[in-house]
């Protein structure tokens, strides 16, 4: 039995933003508070995070969730920590920083994965169930080696996002089998470390003792440290979890455990996920993640090609001098008021690139003196839905079992009812909307009643009928929409590298 007013907190820490909130025993959502992750853009490639500003935020959103709880009787019973996965946070033995983290938006070692062989990049996804791309913490710390020695011998830890802010509280480091899985690090035969991954970066096995022991995502790392409990209000020794990568959580949040469900999510990365059995061979997908069941995996095609277009033109939108920008909703808002195809307009949705096109950037194409900012706002939207087709036909073609449910869609496009009629229109499938507003907090969190040992129904989700959205009479326009869309894709390469090049040349060479 729990106490009266027992609750979990969940952590999500996405590239844009981060939350912590709080679930009761039924996983209702009881608060929720949230600010900005900072990130940094230092070029079109180099994406930066500040490691101990990212703790005081954390630290900060767990203390002003602590009094609002406190305020209203509830008491927690532990914390759980998901966040972005890949990337690198390099600590030092103390756990400090050795510079800034390298976000996984960031493509700055691509030089790297061009280097690996094909045959040798396909022996590491039979192994893992991941491919090899510039945003992996083995590619990152080849990085490392070659361009900043110092912080590479000073790195004791190769930590992800969560598992740095896990060792915040506890001052443990750890590591689970999802995030280190979708790192493509884990065997999925034997469940350790492999080294193949440092083989093909030319990094030595030895390497591998950079990488926490791992751990089940429920796992209890420790307890809650007294500089932690001190910062935040909360209780020391207070038990906090191994956590696991924001894919998976959300897709726990929004109800995708069962094999062969679909899980879409549209949040700053595009995440396109399949649960299958986790065995090999693995489905050929860019990564997969190993669920906190053991048996199952998620099998995924995932770039940052989603949202973060959206909040891209909210912000463009704005007055060059005013701090942030639109509301997403006014401009959803005028979307709605476009016909589809936005009258000629299309997007690619790249302003944060892609893992398989390295040099594409956001392209709007076909504009003419007809469009106004509705119809830039419907071309965006409708680009974003196109790539996460394109995505999710991967993941048929992977050898992934899907099942005849409705998929599942969450984040910004499940919100707003326009953006979820075109993805159900483009994907021509119906897909069921997953309101809960914070999926990967609420899907950590669900980990910590089994985790505590505390006897509790799982934690359900809302499967209502009136949230299933099926394809339209605009199906057949957004047919027609999806080949033009593929064609114009396929043909942009040269394109986005002459561009790239522009962009990328020093000043000598601008002229």
């Amino acid at each position: 039995m729990t106490a009266p007013g027992t609750c979990y907190i969940g952590v999500d820490i996405g590239l844009t933003a981060s939350k912590v909130a709080a679930f009761d025993t039924e996983g209702r959502e009881l608060g929720v508070v949230h600010a900005r992750t900072p990130r940094t853009s230092v070029t079109a490639h180099r994406h930066d995070v500040d490691m101990l500003g990212l703790a005081d935020t954390v630290i900060s959103l767990l203390g002003e969730l602590t009094g609002k709880l406190a305020a209203d009787g509830y008491i927690p019973a532990g914390i759980g920590v998901a966040a972005h996965g890949n990337g690198l946070y390099p600590v030092d033995a103390a756990l400090r920083p050795v510079g800034p983290a390298i976000a996984s938006s960031d493509s700055r070692a691509q030089r790297i994965v061009d280097a690996i062989p094909e045959r040798e990049a396909k022996r590491l996804a039979r192994e893992t169930g991941s491919i090899p791309w510039a945003a992996q913490p083995a590619v990152l710390l080849r990085w490392l080696h070659d361009v900043e020695p110092e912080s590479y011998r000073a790195t004791r830890w190769a930590l992800s996002c969560k598992d740095w802010v896990t060792a915040q509280l506890t001052g443990v480091p750890s590591a689970d089998y999802s995030d280190a899985s979708a790192f493509g690090m884990v065997a999925l035969d034997t469940r350790a470390y492999t080294p193949t991954a440092l083989e093909l970066v030319g990094l030595p096995a030895s390497d591998l003792d950079r990488f926490p022991s791992l751990r089940q995502s429920s796992d209890v790392v420790a307890g809650l440290s007294a500089a932690a409990a001190a910062r935040t209000g909360l209780p020391e020794g207070l038990p906090v979890i191994a956590g696991c990568m924001d894919c998976v959580a959300a897709t726990l949040g929004a109800g995708g455990r069962g094999l062969g469900d679909v899980t879409i999510i549209v949040g700053t990365w595009a995440i396109n996920g399949a649960v299958v059995p986790a065995r090999t061979p693995a489905p050929e997908v860019t990564l997969s993640a190993l669920m906190p069941d053991p048996a199952t995996m998620l099998a995924m095609e995932v770039a940052p090609t989603s949202a973060a277009n959206l909040e891209w033109l909210a912000c463009a939108s704005a007055p060059h001098d005013q701090v942030g920008g639109l509301l997403a909703v006014d401009l959803l808002r005028e979307a709605a008021m476009v016909p589809p195809g936005a009258e000629g307009l299309l997007f690619l949705p790249f302003v944060n690139g892609a893992p398989e096109h390295p040099a594409a950037s956001g392209t709007f194409l076909g504009i003419s003196g007809v469009h106004r900012r509705g119809h830039l706002t419907r071309a965006v939207i409708e680009g974003v839905a196109q790539y996460h087709r394109v995505q999710l036909d991967r993941v048929l073609a992977s050898g992934a079992d899907i099942g005849d449910r409705p998929w599942r869609l969450a984040g910004g496009g499940a919100r707003s009812e326009v953006w979820a009629q075109i993805f159900a229109d483009v994907l021509g499938r119906p897909v069921r909307r997953q309101l809960t507003s914070e999926l990967g907090a609420r899907g950590v969190a669900s980990l910590l009643p089994a985790a505590l040992g505390h006897d509790l129904q799982p934690w359900s989700v809302s499967d209502e009928d009136d949230l299933c959205v099926l394809p339209g009479p605009r199906r057949e326009a957004y047919l027609r929409h999806s080949q033009v869309f593929d064609r114009t894709l396929a043909g942009m390469s040269s394109a986005w590298s002459e561009v790239d090049r522009y962009r990328t040349a020093g000043p000598a060479d601008a002229g």
